[in-house]
């Protein structure tokens, strides 16, 4: 049996504990109207927020939901800025714990991990392969809408397995339960709230234990619930996939998406953002046909107002950060000399 940890609560609530969670909240969004309000009268408000917790009256505000479109269409569910507070007030206690028993190669919403980090470790896989046995193939999965298809009770299940702290718990059902999915039946968790992102990933641990422990599987990385596998053998990776199947439908009550297959090394591994081989990084062809499409609308409306430059430079910094982690510089010259980003003149008031 896992070790369950106990008397967390007083952590959870403790008053400098929120403090931080305040701080972690504010960050990138300290300009907002929401934690502009809550910090112009901080101390009373957190105040109000630890007795609200420490005497069962605490209640999560309605979601603000939105969808967005790319890279597929989404619905964001955005919590208000005083639940982002009890949020981080929960996950910077109990994220440590979880950190313990989550797996090396999983790279989602960890400190110190992230996309690139699960890039460079999917191509050094592919490396080790490479140099093992020469051509292999790649099992590339990811979960059929997973945010939505993600059951309650299991998550809960498997939070209670690592805490035994009733009032921690407590909160956890309220804050899980708060999240009203468009089907009503126990399933769903917010895509937007932090609460969903350490959720995620601890709902699938016990799968990557048993992907890693019980079936031995050595060249694997996840984010999120995308990942891949690299073996010589394909007969092997199509019996390792009916068993994922089948582990997923009966453990988790999740499915695979269609679009799941296995595939040779020599087509690349798609994953995070690139394309990826042992020797070199490709930027993926929907992510430059995305890119273009943004930075011509971009241009369009900077030559129509020069009071968006702001927002220009910042999608091109953000372009030219993810082209320059792989061999694109033929593809960053090509999109970019179509593309010109001339200046108007400023809007008459």
């Amino acid at each position: 049996m896992p070790k369950s940890f106990t008397h967390l609560w007083g952590k959870v609530i403790d008053f400098n504990n929120l403090y931080f969670a305040f701080r972690a909240a504010s960050s990138g969004k300290r300009y907002r109207w929401e934690a502009l309000k809550f910090k112009s009268n901080l101390e009373e408000n957190l105040i109000i927020l630890q007795n609200e917790l420490e005497w069962d009256m605490y209640k999560p505000e309605p979601y603000r939901q939105f969808y967005v479109y790319e890279p597929k269409k989404r619905l964001i569910s955005a919590p208000t800025f005083r639940d982002r507070v009890v949020h981080h007030a929960l996950c910077q206690i109990i994220e440590p714990i979880f950190e313990k028993i989550f797996i090396y190669e999983t790279f989602a919403c960890r400190e110190g991990k992230g996309t690139l980090a699960a890039v460079l470790h999917a191509q050094k896989c592919a490396s080790i392969a490479r140099q093992k046995w020469g051509d292999f193939y790649i099992l590339k999965c990811d979960i059929k809408s997973f945010f939505p298809s993600v059951d309650q009770d299991i998550l809960k299940g498997i939070i209670r397995r690592y805490i035994s702290d009733k009032r921690v718990m407590d909160l956890f059902d309220v804050i899980i339960r708060s999240y009203e999915s468009p089907d009503q039946d126990g399933k769903g968790i917010p895509i937007g709230a932090l609460t969903s992102q350490i959720g995620a990933n601890i709902v699938l641990t016990p799968f990557d234990h048993w992907i890693k422990e019980d079936n031995h599987v050595k060249l694997y990385a996840r984010y999120m619930d995308d990942f891949v596998i690299m073996h010589k053998d394909k007969e092997y990776l199509w019996e390792l996939l009916c068993k994922i199947e089948n582990y997923l439908h009966d453990e988790l009550k999740m499915n695979l998406n269609p679009k799941t297959g296995i595939f040779p090394e020599k087509n690349g591994i798609d994953f995070c953002g690139y394309r990826i081989w042992a020797t070199h990084l490709l930027p993926r062809k929907a992510t430059i046909k995305r890119a273009k499409k943004r930075l011509r609308k971009m241009a369009r409306n900077y030559e129509k107002d020069p009071g968006t430059f702001i927002r220009t430079k910042a999608s091109l910094m953000s372009f030219f950060g993810y082209m320059r982690h792989c061999q694109g510089w033929r593809t960053t010259k090509s999109t970019l000399e179509k593309i010109v980003f001339k200046p108007g003149k400023p809007l008459q008031k």
